[in-house]
C-alpha cells in the first residue's frame, strides 16, 4: 500500500515537473532568449566579413586605390570568397609544438569575445533575459582580460621565437592598457551616481543608457516620436569627451590594432603569435580581433552615445502594440549597428593614418600619460561635484562645468602627447645623431671625380688598382 502511494506521488511530481518544463519552453522569455541568441551569434559571425570588406574599401578610398573590385559586383563578395578559401585550406600543425595548447588557443581567445555580448542589449527586446545585466561593465572588463590567455597560449605552444615574442608583447600591452581603460569607465559610473536619486550609481549598460534619456512627454506627436528615449544633448560624451577618447585609444591597444599592433608586427615578427597558424584556426584569431572591435564600439555606444536610442524607438515600443513594438525594435537594431560600424570606421581611419609605435613609446604612453590623465579626471570630477554641492548648485550646472573643463582638457591632452612623442623620438634618435656628428668631425680626404686627390701624385705609368708598371 505504501509503495502504491509513493508511486502515485512520484508520478504526480513528475507530471508537475514536465508541465512546468513545457510551459517554460513555450514562454515569452524562452522565445526572447532564442531570438537574442540567434541575433547575437549571427552578428558576431557576419560582422568580421563585413568589417574586413569595409576596411579594404575605406583604406582603398583613403589611399587613392580601388580596393576589391573583381569578385562579385563592386567586389562585394571578396570576403565571402576568402571565407571559402579558409574553410578549404589545410590545417598545418607544428611538429614539436605543445599540441593541446596549440589547438585550444584560438577557442580560448574567441570565447570571451562571444561571452561579452551576453550583457549588451541590441534593442528593448533583443537581449538575453536570463543574464545578470546589472553587472554589465564588470562582466565586460572581466571577459576582456581573458583574451590575453589565448594569445600567450598561441605564442608559447607554437615553439617559435617570433610567436613567443608576439605573445609576450601582447600580454604586456593588454595588461598595461587594461588599467586606463577601466579608469576611463569609472567617470561614467560617477556620472550615474550624480544623476541617481538615491546617489547610488550603476554599472548596468541598460541603466546607463536610461540616464542619457531626459525627455518628458509633451503631448506633441512629432516631438514625442523624435525625442522620446532619444536626447543626444544629454549623451555622456558631451560631459566626458576626454574619457571617450582615452577609452577608444585603450580599445585600439586591447584589440592589437594599428598603431598598437606590435604583437603581430609583420616587419619584425612575420605574423607574431599567429605565425604558425593556418586555415580556420588562423581565421578564428581574426574573427576574435574584429569581434573585439565591435565590442569596444558597442560599449562606447552605450556609455557615451546613448546605446540603441534613436528617433522613433522609445515612442513605438511604448505604444503597447506588438507590431509597432516590432518596428521599434527593428529601428533600435538598425541604430545600434550603425553606431557600431561608424565607430569601427574610426579604427580603420586610425590604421590608415598613423604609423606603428615603438615598444618604448607604447609603454610610456600607457603608464606615463593615460594612467595619470584618467586618475586626474576622476579626482577632478569628484572635486567639482563637491564644490558645486557645497555652493548649492544644481546637477545641471555641475555637468556643464565638468563638460567645459573636459573639452578644454582635450587640447591639453593633445599637447602633452605631442610633446611626449617629440621627446621620445629625439631620445631614440640620439645615439645615431651622436655617431653622425662624431663621423662628421673627422676630416675626410678631398675627392676629385670620385678618386682621392693624391692618386694624381702617383708615378707615371702606375696603375691605381695594381700599382705596377705597364
Amino acid at each position: 500500500m505504501f509503495s502504491v502511494v509513493m508511486a502515485e506521488a512520484g508520478s504526480s511530481d513528475l507530471w508537475t515537473w514536465w508541465t512546468q518544463f513545457v510551459s517554460g519552453l513555450l514562454s515569452w522569455e524562452t522565445l526572447q532568449y532564442v531570438v537574442a541568441f540567434l541575433s547575437i551569434f549571427g552578428f558576431i559571425m557576419t560582422s568580421a566579413v563585413i568589417l574586413i570588406l569595409l576596411e579594404r574599401k575605406v583604406m582603398g578610398w583613403m589611399q587613392d586605390r580601388l580596393g576589391p573590385i573583381h569578385t562579385g559586383p563592386w567586389g562585394l563578395l571578396q570576403t565571402v570568397a576568402d571565407v571559402g578559401k579558409l574553410l578549404l585550406k589545410e590545417d598545418i600543425h607544428v611538429v614539436k609544438s605543445d599540441k593541446l595548447m596549440f589547438l585550444l588557443a584560438p577557442s580560448v581567445f574567441l570565447a570571451p569575445v562571444m561571452a561579452s555580448w551576453a550583457v549588451i542589449p541590441f534593442s528593448p527586446y533583443i537581449r538575453l533575459p536570463f543574464t545578470a545585466l546589472a553587472t554589465g561593465i564588470v562582466f565586460y572588463v572581466a571577459m576582456s582580460s581573458i583574451d590575453v590567455v589565448g594569445v600567450i597560449m598561441a605564442g608559447w605552444s607554437s615553439n617559435n621565437k617570433y610567436s613567443l615574442i608576439g605573445g609576450l608583447r601582447s600580454a604586456a600591452q593588454m595588461i598595461s592598457y587594461e588599467l586606463p581603460l577601466v579608469l576611463s569607465l569609472v567617470s561614467v559610473v560617477m556620472l550615474t551616481s550624480v544623476l541617481a536619486k538615491d546617489g547610488i550609481g550603476t554599472v548596468s549598460l541598460w541603466d546607463i543608457q536610461q540616464y542619457q534619456d531626459t525627455w518628458t512627454k509633451t503631448g506633441n506627436g512629432v516631438l514625442d516620436f523624435l525625442f522620446q528615449g532619444f536626447t543626444p544633448w544629454s549623451w555622456f560624451f558631451l560631459v566626458q569627451p576626454l574619457m571617450l577618447m582615452i577609452y577608444y585609444i585603450c580599445g585600439l591597444a586591447e584589440t592589437n590594432r594599428s598603431p598598437f599592433d606590435l604583437p603581430e608586427a609583420e616587419s619584425e615578427l612575420v605574423a607574431g603569435y599567429v605565425t604558425e597558424y593556418s586555415g580556420m584556426r588562423w581565421a578564428l584569431f581574426y574573427l576574435g580581433e574584429y569581434g573585439n572591435m565591435t565590442i569596444v564600439s558597442a560599449i562606447a555606444s552605450y556609455l557615451f552615445l546613448g546605446g540603441f536610442s534613436g528617433p522613433g524607438v522609445g515612442f513605438l515600443t511604448g505604444l503597447g502594440n506588438i507590431w509597432w513594438g516590432l518596428l521599434g525594435n527593428i529601428l533600435a537594431l538598425v541604430y545600434f549597428v550603425l553606431k557600431i560600424y561608424l565607430l569601427c570606421t574610426v579604427f580603420i581611419w586610425v590604421r590608415t593614418t598613423l604609423p606603428r609605435l615603438r615598444a618604448d613609446q607604447l609603454m610610456q604612453f600607457a603608464w606615463l600619460i593615460l594612467m595619470p590623465v584618467t586618475l586626474c579626471n576622476i579626482v577632478l570630477s569628484g572635486g567639482i561635484y563637491l564644490i558645486c554641492n557645497a555652493l548649492g548648485l544644481s546637477n545641471l550646472i555641475y555637468l556643464i562645468v565638468l563638460g567645459v573643463i573636459n573639452w578644454l582638457s582635450i587640447g591639453l591632452f593633445i599637447w602633452i602627447v605631442r610633446r611626449a612623442t617629440v621627446a621620445t623620438t629625439r631620445r631614440a634618435q640620439a645615439p645615431a645623431i651622436r655617431a653622425q656628428r662624431r663621423a662628421s668631425s673627422v676630416p675626410a680626404l678631398q675627392l676629385r671625380d670620385g678618386v682621392p686627390s693624391r692618386v694624381s701624385e702617383l708615378p707615371a705609368g702606375s696603375s691605381v688598382a695594381g700599382g705596377g708598371s705597364h
